[in-house]
């Protein structure tokens, strides 16, 4: 009997995904047979498209605007959600179970995506996609082919491990075969998980595998953009073997695991500055606007992102990140509200931390700051909105009647808005700008290795690394510090600097950084040092701002249980039906 193929459609809702013309523009039947699929070139390389759909994807909440239309930073300490319906609240305050938890897609996406990129390996056909040798991208296009599914699979579990601790390796059987479950087999996943430090070392050495085999970056991104290459397999081994190392997976002194760490950060660096077109940081020369415009240009053209899942098409993002007053043919929700403690990190322009610096005034706070300030929130008096619709002003969150403080759908618990990602357009006459979030770009890279390096070596090794980031918004570059003093900033720097990208959660945990800290005992710390207490600005008297730091207007404390609260459950569900996969702890029912 035939089989026939399975995909999994993911439906985006009142947004445009757009991939480059060619590759990920394939589409194929979903009725045919697997012989069907894989004795054909063109349907061949349609199934591997379709496994890109299951990448991860830190806009995909916007897909959902009523249960998840903020950015996954207000499952943290950088951001408060101002929709009361959003499922970020219940992870702040700790309320769900493994069997009512809403936030465990990931399980589901990441384990279908294993199993598409299976079905890849084991049946694609060198004969049918052809291997020859040939100049440009599609050179032994099998075997690059091939390499790409395992870089895929790599990328899945990766990810698993992230959000739910140990994972089950899915890979090759032990004669080489690439395994596929049966989904319809209630016993096809009931096997133990690898232990999560052991499988970020197996990720690594998947990565190894295939970084060679693909081009290190594609010489058309035109047609292969969005496309996973040898750069991407670098990057993703520097990234697991880091959190390999930290403390959450290894107790983070581990010096071996460190210095493989930093080794991998290092290679990357290595191997992408030898290439013609290398990635680097987007600067144009103007530290007060080259980090904000790095993620709204064309991201097809920005030389530092090096993977995301696609360009989305769309003003939802932007209508869910301006401030409530911005309204037209289209009217804002502003819902990703940033925290006075993501606010209080960034430096004076000095470099000094707000508390250590003489010159920082409470009541004139974001001048002489980091320019990366400026760049990703917006705050009372910042100047938003189309000019040449006559739609540009000052933001005004004073209370109670600011016309960007609260409105029915809309408004910010903290006093402030999310400026990074946020295009400017016209709310009268809007148009559909293109959006990426990156999955890996070059800044992510140097930090990492910043991070490595720093404990395998000490910091004078590791400082050109994070004066790098620092050099391309203007900021001094550090020196004469201990491994410890470097840590903390290091550690501020990947705060702000990749935030709202999907790195705070996970930092956060890798660090332990809730370990040792109270709502209590924490409350005498500087805000940019506390992490069960949220905070915000209450701002009164417009026309001469006063400036008052008080609790969140919602979520003023935060909820972490420890270990529970690591790592998210196992659906329920999978767990009844493949016992051995276990539960993690804390979860149990």
């Amino acid at each position: 009997m035939k089989k026939t193929i399975n995909y999994i459609i993911t439906v985006l809702t009142g947004f445009a995904v757009l991939s480059c013309e060619g590759y990920l523009d394939k589409e194929v039947d979903l009725s045919m047979s697997e012989e069907q699929v894989f004795n054909n070139q063109d349907n061949t390389r349609g199934f591997l498209a379709n496994i890109y759909v299951n990448l991860p994807d830190a806009f995909a909440g916007y897909t959902d605007g009523q249960f998840r239309g903020a950015s996954r930073d207000c499952m943290t300490d950088n951001a408060i959600s101002y929709w009361d319906v959003h499922y970020y609240h219940g992870v702040l305050n700790d309320g769900y179970s493994a069997s009512n938890h809403p936030l465990l897609g990931a399980w589901n996406t990441d384990v279908y995506g294993i199993r598409k990129a299976n079905q890849f390996l084991k049946n694609a056909k060198s004969s049918v996609i052809g291997n020859v040798e040939k100049a440009g991208d599609d050179n032994r296009l099998y075997d690059r082919n091939m390499a790409e599914a395992k870089l895929l699979r790599a990328i899945f579990h990766f990810d698993i491990v992230c959000w739910f601790g140990d994972c089950p390796i899915i890979a090759e059987d032990g004669e080489g075969v690439p395994v596929i479950f049966d989904l319809s087999n209630p016993e096809a996943m009931n096997m133990p998980r690898t232990p999560a430090a052991e499988a970020l070392k197996w990720i690594a050495d998947q990565c190894d595998e295939v970084k060679n085999l693909l081009p290190f970056r594609y010489s058309n991104e035109t047609e292969n953009w969005g496309r996973v290459n040898g750069a991407t397999a670098y990057a993703l081994k520097a990234r697991a073997l880091l959190y390999r190392a930290s403390t959450l997976h290894s107790g983070g002194s581990n010096a071996e695991y460190w210095q493989e760490a930093a080794q991998a950060a290092r290679d990357f660096i290595s191997a992408n500055s030898g290439q013609p077109s290398p990635y680097r940081l987007y600067s144009t020369g103007n530290p007060n606007n080259d980090y904000y415009e790095c993620f709204v240009t064309n991201p097809v053209f920005n030389n530092e992102y090096i993977l995301s899942r696609s360009v989305w098409q769309t003003y939802d993002i932007d209508l869910f990140l301006a401030p409530c007053g911005f309204t037209g043919n289209v009217n804002s929700t502003g819902r990703t509200n940033p925290t006075q403690n993501l606010v209080d990190c960034y430096e004076t322009a000095k470099g000094l931390p707000i508390d250590q610096d003489p010159d920082y005034d409470p009541e004139n706070p974001y001048v002489n700051r980091d320019p990366r300030l400026e760049q990703t929130i917006l705050h009372q008096g910042s100047i938003w909105g189309d000019v040449q619709n006559e739609e540009s002003r000052p933001v005004d969150v004073s209370q109670p009647d600011g016309i960007d403080y609260q409105d029915l759908h809309g408004g910010t618990l903290t006093g402030y808005y999310t400026k990074k990602f946020l295009v400017n357009i016209s709310f009268k006459n809007p148009f559909r700008p293109n959006h990426a979030c990156p999955i890996f770009r070059y800044a992510e890279v140097l930090l990492n290795a910043a991070e490595a390096v720093n404990e395998a070596e000490g910091p004078a090794a590791a400082l050109p690394y994070v004066n790098q980031v620092r050099a391309r918004v203007g900021m001094p570059a550090y020196s004469g510090m201990t491994k410890e003093q470097l840590r903390e900033r290091i550690r501020n720097e990947r705060r702000i600097e990749l935030c709202f990208e999907d790195h705070r959660f996970f930092d956060e945990r890798r660090w332990k950084i809730f370990e040792g800290q109270s709502v209590s005992s924490e409350r005498n710390l500087p805000y940019y040092k506390q992490y069960y207490n949220l905070y915000g600005v209450a701002v009164t008297n417009p026309e001469n701002p006063h400036y008052e730091y008080v609790p969140a207007q919602k979520h003023p404390t935060r909820t972490f249980n420890s270990p529970k609260n690591y790592f998210f459950p196992l659906p329920n569900d999978e767990v009844k039906r493949a016992p051995n996969l276990g539960q993690n702890q804390g979860w149990e029912l």
